[in-house]
This record gives structure tokens, sequence and C-alpha cells, in this order.
């Protein structure tokens, strides 16, 4: 059994928060979360300051991932969009994931370059062009507690009943959870669990004012879903602080007013482990 099954044999869902850097991920873990998931609309506002619309990269993802994996010890799954091509792609992108000890990947079947699943004007690519993608994802993880989940964005631009047509094929062919991103009422989201086998783990994406309605993940649990992302959150919360620092500084020549947000400068450090790279100095020392 792969990190994210021995996970999903628990007796609650999976919920991984997106993070976008190691000191995000150190938070998260931080916080008791058994997971990570490396997000492609927060690299992307990061890294980039761009929106997600399929400007980052293989490699700009793989050298996100391969940081945060560095920075903690719990499992890592990573958003690679499309797999950045075909299925030589996908396989080089699931092989160099696995090389640095990434956990798992979302895979989906969108035409490139993609949209955030929760943005209008999508399109996918026809089942038969993203199969073999999914095929070269689950082949090239043989052996190794490599865990892959398929998506499909078919919802918004072919409706429903596709939607729900690619994740049983997506199941059939070996996916070890399914994911149909921006369903659109609490119906839809029931319909999709009802359409798909008992076993097979779903994914429900919480995205604060998306298209699918935020439901908490006791709710989603009791409706079937065994994964939640929640992708955003951290980053939206970061962001909204960021600004308001910001702009406290440049309107009051000083951040008193907000200190309370904000961590003491002692508190960082016990975060990022300064005592500990202390005491291995003073060991050197002698």
């Amino acid at each position: 059994m792969n990190r994210i099954g021995a996970l999903l044999s628990g007796t609650g869902p999976l919920v991984i928060p997106g993070v976008y850097d190691a000191l995000s991920a150190k938070l998260a873990a931080e916080a008791g979360f058994g997971a990570v998931l490396v997000s492609g609309y927060c690299l992307s506002a990061t890294r980039l300051g761009e929106p997600d619309v399929g400007l980052l990269g293989a490699d700009e993802v793989l050298d996100a991932a391969a940081r945060i994996v560095a920075a903690v010890s719990i499992p890592v799954l990573v958003d690679i969009d499309t797999g950045y091509g075909n299925a030589f792609n996908v396989e080089r992108t699931i092989d160099e994931l696995i090389r640095a000890g990434a956990a798992g990947a979302f895979l989906e079947d969108q035409v490139w370059p993609k949209r955030c699943g929760h943005m209008a004007r999508k399109r996918v690519v026809e089942l038969e062009e993203y199969l073999p993608k999914l095929r070269a994802a689950l082949d090239v993880r043989r052996g190794t507690p490599f865990h892959v989940t398929a998506r499909t964005d078919a919802r918004a631009p072919l409706g429903l009943d596709e939607a729900i047509r690619r994740a049983r094929a997506f199941a059939e062919a070996g996916a070890d959870a399914v994911f149909i991103e921006a369903p659109e009422s609490l119906e839809e989201m029931a319909t999709i669990r009802a359409a798909l086998p008992a076993e097979v783990p779903l994914v429900a994406n919480m995205i604060e004012n998306g298209k699918t309605p935020l439901r908490t993940v006791v709710e989603l649990h009791a409706a079937g879903f065994q994964i939640v992302a929640v992708p955003l959150a951290g980053l939206l919360a970061a962001t909204h602080a960021l600004r308001d620092v910001y702009r406290t500084l440049r309107q009051d020549g000083i951040t008193t007013r907000v200190r309370d947000r904000m961590l003491q400068f002692g508190e960082m450090n016990t975060l990022l482990g300064v005592e500990e790279r202390y005491r291995r100095e003073r060991e050197w020392l002698g």
C-alpha cells in the first residue's frame, strides 16, 4: 500500500491543504495535516505573479516539489496539470517526482495550456488522448508507493454525464483516485458518488468562492468523498496578510498597528529550527 493509500485506510477523509513552498508546507505539517498538495494555482501566483492559465513548465513544478518534499516528512502530492505534453512527457514527469520522493500526483484532461478548474472557457482533450497519459503514469510508478489521481474537467464544457463517463474510464484504467472538477451543486456531487463504484476514492475540491458548494470535511466524508483538497486557503490568507502589512508599513512608516497579526521574530526562528542549528554548531566547535 502507498503512503496515501495508508492514510485513506483510516476512519476519516484525507484533507490536503494546498502549499506552494517549503515554508507553507512546514506550517501545514505543524498544523497536523497528514499530507499536502503542491497547488498549480498557488505556484503560478507565487513564482510568476500570474494566473493559473498554463504558464508554469514542468521544470518549475518539479523544482518546487523537490524543495517541498525535502522540507517536510509528510507525504507530498503534486498537481502536474496535464503532464506537460504527451504520454512520454507524463512518464518523465512522474519518474522525476518519484526520484524526488513525492507521494503522488494529480493528472488532468484539459487542453494545454490549461486553466484553473474554477475558471471559465476550459477545454478538454478527447478521452482517447488522455487515457494513454494516465496509463503511462500508472506504468512508470510500478513497484513504487506512488499515488495517481485522475482528474477530469469535462463538467463545464461537456456536461456532467460526460464527466462521469470519463471518471468511470479512469477508474477502470486503474487510477488510485478519481476527481471530477467543479460540480456545481450538492445534487451533482451526490450523482457523481452514486455513479462510481463505492471502492473508488473520490476527490472533492473546496475552492473559496468557487463553483462547488463549500462543505465541511465531515459533510464531505458522509457524502462519500475520501480526499478533500483545499488548495487555495493558505495562499488567500497569506496574500491578505501581506497586503495588510505592506499597506500599513507604507502608510504608518512602522508595523506597530498590525503587530498582533505577525509572528514574533523568535517564533519564526523556532519554526525554522534555529536552535537546532546552534546546537549542531556547538558540537562542531567542540
